[in-house]
């Protein structure tokens, strides 16, 4: 044995000055003698249980063979460390090479090498019962890990054990318990008797390879910035989903049972169970929360911006948990990469919807849908911002901060949210100060009005690409009709501000119903006119119905409401005026198929109308 090795025990002594009649002949015979039997006594249970010994030692385990014998084994243990530390106190450092204590010391280092191998085995035996989730259901609902009374362990039969437990747990329940019981014991002797290096070194080695396969188990793999780059989106969606899907897991079982485990087995020294977490889920929870911070670096696109709400969303929503799991200053670099990955997240994602407010009014394409229908942006446009409206409470977040800033002022009378879904913040947010109801309903309200604000500027134009007037109107009235619905489904810019924009709508559909059947209701005689002109009259009419609704064949409304409305007010334009002329006049008509022309047949053709 070595010096140093000796010399280890004067750090639990102080040493100071002593005289000749403190420490008499006859008193330093004693001690040797005391120091001499404990030896001899201890030296009897450790000799039998040294791997190194004997082939029965090296195969067998200490805890399962006895845990009663497993008890004295701790506790002469601990009895030895005592005396050590007592006879080198008695006479200070002149008796570090002492033969007992060299021997005492030997026996020492031969009980933490059964002490280690005990430790090891107890972990593989029960490896099940000892993974996170299980430790981190059990925590749950009992109070294995919450006891207020960390003192020195005591030997307790599995029936006394059980007791402790709570009598309805199940068997698989007591045996874990029995389990960490044990762990914490060897662990509480390694570390009082200054072993401690040898006893964290081995359970960083067992958990450390826990919480990798853990992770690995989740579907989440450690893949750098570099390779995040590389991937298409396709590939880099499934990543993402994968992330999603393991994140709840991974912080509310997989390092919220390492911390239980590790609070458990080190609850009787705060500095090694906070610095063995650290090394044993510091770095895999960095490289875990990390992940958003290579997504929100990658390529922008539209598509990406909901995935990177959902991950914006889901750190909000684990935050309570990443700080009292990472509670520990040593593990402060996790909290900062949550609130980092926050950070970026929100960044790319204001950039993100800036791009895509860019990339509307960019849209330059001149082609007109057939028929007036909606044009595929407008489809795309509110079936974006429909999409935004899922995540409410990540956008006010987001914005929280960040004042809008558009190409040009929004209209006021464009901007109408007093009527808005109420929008509450968050319980638990970690980037922003909280803020009124009304400011959060403002800052995400405003931020959807100016992109449903620069669709509509960009549907102006596209309506004068139409080279009828007719269906111009129509075309406007499609697209706003479906705008509405839309507004109205996310219940996020009010129903005045609904109600207003139908009402311009049916405006548009009203100038339709003016330009294109005006002239066809015009060649209905209001006055009294003559049998022969009356004539001329009718075949002008019938002339006009068709033309019209040979040309708004392929025309269309989109919303049912508005095309039976339509339908109808055009009917009222037309069939009325039409019954009356026909029932004066009809019997004078000598052209068969003029006088067969009844105010049913027109009813009939303007009932087809917008069919496609």
């Amino acid at each position: 044995m070595t010096r140093q090795t000796l010399r280890s025990l004067l750090s639990h002594i102080s040493f100071g000055r002593r005289s000749n009649h403190d420490h008499p002949a006859s008193s330093s015979s004693s001690d040797v003698s005391m120091m001499e039997e404990k030896v001899a006594r201890v030296e009897a249970i450790v000799v039998k249980w040294d791997p190194d010994a004997s082939a029965y030692a090296k195969i067998t385990s200490l805890f399962y063979e006895s845990r009663s014998e497993a008890h004295r084994f701790l506790a002469e243990v601990s009895d030895l460390q005592r005396a050590m530390l007592a006879f080198v106190a008695a006479a200070g450092p002149a008796r570090l090479s002492h033969p007992c204590l060299v021997r005492a010391q030997t026996l020492m280092q031969a009980a933490m090498r059964r002490l280690v191998k005990e430790f090891y085995q107890i972990f593989a035996a029960n490896r099940d019962l000892l993974d996170p989730e299980s430790v981190s259901v059990r925590s749950a609902c009992s109070s294995v890990s919450e006891e207020s009374d960390y003192g020195s362990w005591e030997y307790r039969s599995p029936e006394e054990e059980a007791l402790a437990a709570g009598e309805s747990i199940s068997e698989v329940e007591r045996t874990a318990a029995i389990a960490m019981a044990d762990l914490r014991a060897i662990a509480d002797t390694m570390v009082s008797a200054g072993y401690s290096k040898e006893c964290v070194t081995t359970y960083q080695t067992l958990r450390r390879c826990i919480v990798h396969e853990g992770l690995c188990r989740l579907g989440f793999e450690r893949i750098s910035l570099a390779h995040v780059l590389k991937l298409d989106w396709a590939m880099l969606e499934l990543k993402i989903r994968s992330w999603l899907g393991a994140s709840r897991v991974a912080l509310r079982t997989l390092f919220h049972g390492e911390h239980v485990l590790v609070d458990h087995v080190f609850a009787g020294s705060d500095t090694v169970r906070e610095a063995l977490f650290a090394d044993i889920a510091g770095d895999a929870a960095l490289h875990f929360l990390s992940f958003p911070v290579s997504v929100a670096k990658s390529k922008r696109s539209p598509e990406k911006l909901f995935r990177l709400l959902d991950l914006y969303a889901t750190i909000v929503e684990l935050w309570p948990e990443i700080e009292l799991v990472f509670s520990f200053e040593s593990t402060s670099a996790v909290r900062a990469q949550a609130l980092a990955s926050l950070s970026k997240l929100a960044e790319t994602a204001r950039a993100t919807l800036a791009d895509f407010e860019l990339a509307i009014l960019r849209e330059s394409c001149r082609l007109e849908v057939p028929g007036g229908g909606v044009h595929p942006m407008t489809r795309y446009t509110m079936n974006y911002v429909s999409l935004l409206a899922d995540y409410e409470f990540s956008l006010v977040e987001i914005f929280a901060d960040c004042p809008l800033r558009t190409p040009s002022p929004i209209p006021d009378f464009f901007l109408d949210t007093s009527q808005a879904t109420g929008v509450h913040p968050p319980a638990s947010c970690p980037s922003s100060p909280r803020t009124t109801t009304s400011s959060y309903n403002s800052a995400v309200a405003e931020q959807l009005a100016w992109l449903v604000f620069a669709l509509l500027c960009k549907l102006e134009g596209k309506a004068e690409t139409y080279q009828d007037v007719g269906l111009s109107y129509l075309f406007l009235a499609n697209n706003l009709q479906y705008i509405v619905s839309k507004v109205r489904s996310c219940q996020l810019l009010g129903d005045e501000w609904a109600a207003r924009h139908a009402a311009k709508a049916r405006q548009h559909a009203a100038g339709y119903e003016r330009v294109a059947w005006a002239g066809v209701a015009a060649e209905i005689p209001k006055g009294e006119v003559s049998a022969e002109e009356a004539g001329e009259r009718m075949r002008a009419f019938i002339a006009a119905l068709e033309a019209a609704c040979a040309t708004q064949a392929g025309w269309v409304v989109t919303d049912p409401g508005m095309r039976e409305e339509v339908r109808e007010v055009v009917g009222a334009m037309v069939v009325p005026a039409f019954r009356g002329f026909y029932a004066r006049w009809h019997a004078t008509f000598e052209d068969v198929a003029v006088a067969s022309y009844s105010p049913e047949d027109v009813r009939g053709r303007l009932r087809k109308l917008f069919s496609g």
